[in-house]
Formats: structure tokens, C-alpha cells, sequence
């Protein structure tokens, strides 16, 4: 695979102008998939980042008169351009980040998902909701719903299309204005969404976008922005929700996870090996939401452990843009060296590899096998310890309190799974903490449902994406009342003595009269 054959550098060149810079520093990157160059990625300064942030501040006053019709009808046309660019999409997906293309289409999908989503529900999400007076009959209130300013958007470079727009569009639908920070590592592919976002009738102003290094261009952001939406690592997570708490400016975080999955007995156990090797290995581990832990019940381990082995042994990898392989690569020479040191840490402690275990440099750079553990001890640095990649344990258990208290072990909260009977997962999955529950599926009935929140618990994470939650975030509520007839405290011609005892009687009465 040549890069120029699928991404001529005229496109780069229309791409990469979309980045607010004036430094005249770049930046390469390179493919996952070959090591090959890719593109020289604009650097932005500071100065760039107060422009950005000045000129969408401009830009969203208007924005924000703008009608929410007019605001669904482009992201209608957001959706529609997105399927209909769907292959080039792709393209750009495969060769930043290594996935297979497979996995690179839950990424077009999940971005016309959600366009589509918050398009149809937009007006009623944002209008104003009516509330209780304090008198009844005289004190009428409302809710709106006031758009924050203008939005921080630092997004990742695992899922680096919808990550990039998703958490934006309905920030850009409640009238808001974005600056968006792509991942240094995949920035191209945020662009193509960007451009088709202008395409879509959304003013250029009204979405920035600024490139660099998150310690420069990161940290200009949370110092201007209004909101902040940060996904990456609980450590970098840490540090955004401290710098944002200096300036008092509210924040969510999507962070990391070690995800649990719990085969009950009763499971059908071909259909609990099928989901987890989708929920293990889908993006080769590489997404917060991926199973890692796989808790097995002892009447169902060894027939468990041995279709899943057999799946997992036929999983196909390589570097091919078509879809003919099932895993591809890792994203960095980073990320190899993580899966191998946890790898061979877990194996000087005691565990057994079960499948997989190696580097691939025959097929690129950085592919690694989709591996299974067996014998986890605690001493291993993967045991609880995130790995963002394509590696899974296996453990038993005897009881569903223990499962479940397995499942809780650590400090994530993001994501669960259970496969076996419907009403019995039901009334386990309460008692798990994680943000989304799955049953019998992995990730994707949750992170695909865009009208339910999505979220972490614990170490993983702070505030929701998706649903009325996911743009609520970048709204202020404010209460509007408006009084009638009579102030309330009383009018007067009234003493206060009189009009405490005649509102003590009221409220009495109030006390009896059914709830609302």
C-alpha cells in the first residue's frame, strides 16, 4: 500500500489548510499500517489558539440566533454527506489509525448516528420546560436551556473521526461554537469530518480547529474555553479536570477502563466466545470501552475458554484496506512495547498464554497478536492496570457475588458485559459499577444507542455523552419567572405578621393536595 495511492497530497494539502497556523512548524505522520509518511500536520501557537477562540466567540453569538431548524437541517445534510463519502472516510480512518476496515465503519456509522440523532431531537431537547411557581396561579417559571460559549474539544486518536465530531455536534446544536483539538497522531481524518461539517451549511467560524502537542496547544484550550470535553488517558484526565477547576469551568471526561465481562452459567456459550472476541479485539483492544477481564462461571469455563481460543486462533490481521482481515494494527511503537511488557510480566508471574503472545513486524510495524491469558495472578501488571490492546484474561468464578465483586475490582467504572440469561443479568447489572452494561454484547448495543448517556464511573471518567445528557452538558440552565398580581412576599396593604400566618395556612394546605 502506497499513502500517496490512496490520499493524493493534493487532498492533504485541502486538508491540512483547515488548520488555524501561522508558525510555519509541522509536524509528519506517519501510517500504522506500513510506517509510511503520511502528511506534514500544520503546528499551531498560542497566538493561534486566543485567534481561534476570538473568532468563534464572534461567530457563536451568531450561531446561537440562529433557528434550530436551520441548525437539524445541517446536521441532516451532515448525515447524508457522511454515508456519502463513506469510502474516502474510511481510507483516511485505515491509514491514521491502522484499524481494519470493518472496525473503521463502526466509527462512519456511529458519527451519522449521532448527526441523525440530535438533528431530529434538537428542538425538543433545547426548548424552554415549564416549571412549579413557588405561588400557584400567580408564579409562572421556565427553564431554557443557554449554550455555554464556546467549547474545548481535545479528542483522541482511537477513535479518531467520531470522537473528534460527535462530542461537538451537540454542542454545535444547543448554539454553541467549538475549537477542536484532533490527536497529533490522526489529525486528517478529524479534518475530512470538519470540512463536510462546512459542507453540511455550519459557518467555518463557528468550528476552529488548532493542531499541536497537548502540554501547548491542550493546555491554551482549557484556559479559554468555556467547556471543556476531553477523552484520553485517567492521568491526562486528571490533570484537564484540575486545570479547569482553577478557572471554574465545567468539563466531562470519557478515561479509561478495565472492562469486565461476566459469562453466567446458562450462557450460550458459542455466543458468549463470538461477543467477547468482538468486544476484546475490535480496533486490536484499542478503545476505552474494550474488554479486558473476562470472569467465566466453573460449569461452563473449559468449554468457554475453549471456543473462545478457537475464535480468537481464526481472527485474520494485516494491513489491507480492504475487508478482508478482522484485526488490524496497533497505533505506535508505544503501544507494542505496553502489550509485550504486560505480556511477558504476567507470564514471569505465573500466567499462561493461551493463544497469541507476539509482535508481527512481518505484517507492519506495530500488529501484535490478539492474545488470551490464563492464571492472572494479581502480581501482574495487567491485572488491573489498562492495556489498550489486544489482550484478555480469563479467570473463573464460583458465585455471582464473586463475579460481581471480580467485575468491581479496581478503579474503572466505564464499561461491563454479561452473557446469559436475560432476566438474571437484568438484576445483576445495577450492582456493577460502570457507566454502561451490556448484555449478552459486548460495547455496542450501549455505544451505539445514542439516545442513552454513555459515561464512566470511578477513575473512568466524569459527566455523559450521548442522549439528552450528552447535550445538556453544554447548556446553562437558567430559570425564568414571571410574576403576577401579587409580589411574593406579600403585598402592602398586608402586615408581615398577617401574611406569615395566612402563608403558613397555604403551605399547610399545599402539604395535603396530591403530588404532581
Amino acid at each position: 500500500m502506497s499513502v500517496a495511492s490512496v490520499i493524493p497530497a493534493s487532498r492533504i494539502d485541502s486538508l491540512t489548510r483547515l488548520i488555524r497556523s501561522t508558525t510555519g512548524e509541522t509536524r509528519t505522520t506517519i501510517t500504522p499500517l506500513t510506517g509510511e509518511d503520511v502528511a506534514r500536520i500544520p503546528l499551531s501557537s498560542i497566538d493561534d489558539v486566543e485567534t481561534a477562540f476570538d473568532t468563534a466567540r464572534v461567530a457563536q453569538e451568531r450561531w446561537a440566533r440562529t433557528p434550530v431548524s436551520s441548525r437539524s437541517q445541517a446536521l441532516l445534510r451532515l448525515h447524508d454527506l457522511v454515508l456519502e463519502h463513506t469510502d474516502e472516510l474510511l481510507d483516511l480512518i485505515q491509514v491514521e489509525s491502522g484499524k481494519s476496515r470493518a472496525h473503521a465503519f463502526d466509527e462512519v456509522a456511529h458519527l451519522a448516528l449521532t448527526a441523525r440523532y440530535y438533528a431530529r431531537r434538537l428542538r425538543r431537547q433545547v426548548r424552554p420546560s415549564r416549571r412549579n411557581g413557588v405561588l400557584p396561579g400567580l408564579t409562572s417559571v421556565h427553564v431554557n436551556q443557554v449554550p455555554k460559549g464556546v467549547v474545548g474539544i481535545i479528542s483522541p486518536w482511537n477513535y479518531p473521526l467520531t470522537m473528534a465530531l460527535s462530542d461537538g455536534l451537540p454542542a454545535l446544536a444547543a448554539g454553541n461554537a467549538v475549537v477542536l483539538k484532533p490527536d497529533s497522531q490522526s489529525p486528517l481524518i478529524a479534518l475530512a469530518g470538519v470540512e463536510l461539517l462546512r459542507r453540511a451549511g455550519v459557518p467555518a467560524d463557528v468550528w476552529q480547529v488548532v493542531s499541536g502537542p497537548g502540554s501547548v496547544v491542550g493546555t491554551a484550550i482549557i484556559e479559554r474555553a468555556d467547556y471543556i470535553c476531553f477523552t484520553g488517558s485517567t492521568a491526562t484526565g486528571t490533570t484537564v479536570a484540575k486545570q479547569a477547576a482553577e478557572r471554574l469551568v465545567n468539563y466531562s471526561l470519557e478515561l479509561g477502563g478495565k472492562n469486565p465481562m461476566i459469562v453466567l452459567p446458562g450462557a450460550d456459550v458459542e455466543r458468549a466466545a463470538a461477543g467477547a472476541v468482538t468486544g476484546a479485539f475490535s480496533s486490536a483492544g484499542q478503545l476505552c470501552v474494550s474488554i479486558e477481564r473476562l470472569y467465566v462461571h466453573d460449569s461452563v469455563y473449559e468449554q468457554f475458554r475453549d471456543a473462545f481460543v478457537r475464535r480468537v486462533q481464526a481472527i485474520s490481521i494485516g494491513a489491507s484496506l480492504d475487508s478482508d482481515t478482522d484485526m488490524g494494527s496497533l497505533i505506535s511503537q508505544a503501544q507494542v512495547e505496553t502489550v509485550t511488557k504486560h505480556v511477558d510480566d504476567a507470564v514471569a508471574n505465573g500466567a499462561t498464554v493461551l493463544t497469541g503472545g507476539r509482535a508481527r513486524p512481518d505484517l507492519g510495524p506495530f500488529f501484535y497478536e490478539p492474545t488470551v491469558l490464563e492464571g492472572v495472578t494479581e502480581a501482574a501488571e495487567c491485572f488491573a492496570e489498562e492495556t489498550f490492546g489486544p489482550l484478555v484474561s480469563l479467570y473463573r468464578y464460583g458465585t455471582v457475588e464473586e463475579a460481581v465483586a471480580l467485575a468491581n475490582g479496581g478503579d474503572y467504572g466505564l464499561n461491563a458485559s454479561i452473557f446469559g440469561p436475560v432476566a438474571e443479568a437484568r438484576r445483576i447489572a445495577p450492582r456493577i459499577k460502570a457507566g454502561t452494561v451490556n448484555i449478552n454484547e459486548g460495547f455496542s448495543a450501549t455505544f451505539g444507542s445514542v439516545d442513552a448517556p454513555m459515561g464512566g464511573m470511578r477513575s473512568s471518567g466524569v459527566g455523559r455523552r450521548q442522549g439528552h445528557e450528552g447535550l445538556l452538558r453544554y447548556t446553562e440552565p437558567q430559570s425564568v419567572a414571571v410574576q403576577r398580581a401579587l409580589p411574593v412576599g406579600g403585598p402592602s396593604f398586608v402586615s408581615a405578621k398577617l401574611y406569615s400566618r395566612l402563608m403558613t395556612v397555604g403551605l399547610k394546605a399545599l402539604r395535603r393536595t396530591p403530588r404532581a
